[in-house]
């Protein structure tokens, strides 16, 4: 079991609040993203209910248990940092073991866990090697072995991927997503990569200044954020988010627009630019259009390749169905 429930937590660094009061519930068994720019206190959350933080007020409850006041090590969770931390003289094996040993768990038991671990992750040609041995993504592996072992009721990953490069971040992005299939056991993950949150998360949890923007799936999020901020931040390339009169025509004080519901011509449309920089992808194609009037800049996301060079002039026109409206404070209307 792994149910975790926030009841008006916050937290204060002297006078400063960087929790405001808050109430969170992840269930049993699910994957919650905790998403949003630096310094929106999602490692400080993360970190407050590993217990590694004091909280300021509020409850934190693990399966119905006020653990509030209870040591981050009688918690029943494992947590994974962005640093490895391995001890560089251990081998795989010993690394991975090092929690049970300290926990006195038995030898025979030590080795069973240890062989399962190091085979769900692809581990078992590396347990008598030495992490200055291995790449990465393997010293990561071993790090969430080593979580594993402790069999948990929730992991907690704190930005776990953030030192790797970028093959090796999706490599390990689906490896812990596989995980979480086969375990499904509770996990939060802390990350400010909102594509990371978009592909392996159940729940996300949007964060900023210490507030929750929205909580929900990836596509109801992507499909209808609650407020401009939620709007701007989840979708790469971001959406587009146009104010003014254009806006004003629509009854509302902002509009977006995402990149791929806009359609492109060479003779007519709603709106006039001119093609700056073009990213060809090769299934995807992103322009970045400039001189609309509307914005510095626009971005179009249009499937395969086309022939758009850079000053040519360029006509959009956006999905009347697709356009997300905001008011005067930033919310939705509906």
């Amino acid at each position: 079991m792994g149910r975790i429930v926030l009841e008006n937590v916050t937290k204060k660094f002297g006078e400063t609040e960087v929790i405001p009061p808050l109430n969170l519930a992840i269930e049993d068994g699910e994957f919650a993203v905790f998403v949003g720019p630096s310094g929106c206190g999602k490692s400080t959350l993360l970190r407050l209910i590993a217990g590694l933080e004091d909280t300021t007020s509020g409850q934190i409850k693990i399966d119905g248990q006020d653990v509030t006041e209870v040591s981050p090590s009688k918690r029943g969770l494992a947590m994974v940092f962005q640093s490895y931390a391995l001890y560089p003289h251990m081998t795989v094996r010993k690394n991975i073991a090092f929690p049970m040993r300290m926990a006195g768990v038995p030898e025979e038991e030590q080795n069973a866990k240890i062989e399962a671990a190091a085979k769900s992750l692809n581990l078992t040609d590396y347990l008598d090697r030495k992490p200055g041995q291995l790449s990465g993504g393997q010293r990561q592996r071993v790090a969430i072995g080593r979580a594993i072992v402790r069999d948990p009721s929730a992991f907690l990953f704190d930005e776990p991927l953030s030192n790797l490069d970028a093959a090796l971040r999706v490599g390990m992005r689906l490896e812990i997503s596989e995980m979480h299939a086969r375990m499904n056991t509770t996990m939060i993950y802390v990350t400010h990569d909102q594509v990371e949150a978009m592909t392996m998360a159940d729940k996300i949890v949007v964060l900023q200044a210490g507030v929750i923007e929205q909580v929900g799936s990836p596509l109801e999020l992507y499909h209808a954020p609650r407020n401009k901020f939620v709007a701007g931040f989840i979708g790469s390339p971001t959406m587009n988010l146009i104010e003014g009169a254009e806006a004003a025509k629509h009854d509302a004080t902002t509009i977006g627009i995402r990149p791929e519901h806009l359609s492109i011509s060479t003779t007519e449309g709603t709106w006039k630019g001119r093609v700056g920089v073009a990213e060809h992808l090769g299934s995807d194609t992103f322009i970045h259009v400039h001189d609309t009037g509307l914005m510095d800049m626009m971005t179009v996301r249009i499937s395969g390749d086309i022939e758009a060079k850079h000053g040519d002039t360029i006509y959009l026109t956006p999905e009347a169905d697709k356009m997300h409206r905001f008011d005067a404070q930033g919310l939705r209307i509906a």
